[in-house]
């Protein structure tokens, strides 16, 4: 059997980890949180998605000896120009808990009319060799869906019990991990990743 090679995840969010290693098993990989190396998380600057993956994997490689994986993915409503985008994960608020920001898209959401409430989740995953790679390898992955008002289910995490998958007819916490993992942003972007790395 192949040794597998290992890569820290630049995030100290448990279930991100959870969720890209179930994703990685039939890979030559296995990811490690950049916690078990006592990295600090970095404050994001970056406008874009893209910006903030990079500022999150070459804060993480400079304090490991692995290449780093990282990802910036957030939730974006159209008809609310877009947000909360790439401030998901403080969107109520620094510090904001998963449920406060739950909480303050339903409250953003509840004016606009249902054919308004169109969203998608983004995902953008990086992997650089070291910190100072000049080259990394960037995929995006995005999952189409709608906001709802009602949040329900009990698996996953952020703003998986208020995004409807139409396909399935149940919100994203709703859906077994698996199922979840082939449609998610981050499952698509982290095959699209794969693949560059191959």
């Amino acid at each position: 059997m192949t040794e597998k090679q290992t890569i820290v995840l630049a995030s100290n969010n448990p279930g991100k980890a959870k969720e890209i290693n179930a994703l990685l098993k039939d890979s030559t990989f296995n990811v490690i949180s950049q916690s078990e190396f006592n990295v600090e998380e970095v404050e994001e600057t970056g406008l874009t998605f893209i910006e903030n993956a990079l500022i999150k994997a070459r804060n993480a490689a400079t304090y490991t000896d692995h290449p780093v994986i990282a990802d910036d993915s957030g939730i974006e409503v159209p008809a609310l120009k877009g947000r909360p985008g790439i401030y998901s994960a403080r969107y109520a608020g620094v510090g904001a808990s998963d449920e406060d920001n739950l909480n303050k898209l339903i409250e953003d959401i509840k004016p606009l009319s249902e054919a308004d409430r169109m969203a998608r989740f983004v995902c953008v995953m990086v992997y650089l060799e070291h910190a100072e790679d000049p080259t990394p390898i960037i995929a995006q992955g995005f999952w189409n869906g709608v906001v709802i008002t009602e949040p329900r289910g009990e698996s996953g995490f952020g703003y998986d019990p208020m995004f409807y998958v139409p396909t399935h007819y149940c919100v994203s916490a709703e859906l077994s991990p698996e199922i979840k993992n082939k449609l998610s942003h981050r499952g698509l972007a982290l095959q699209q990743l794969l693949q560059q790395l191959k």
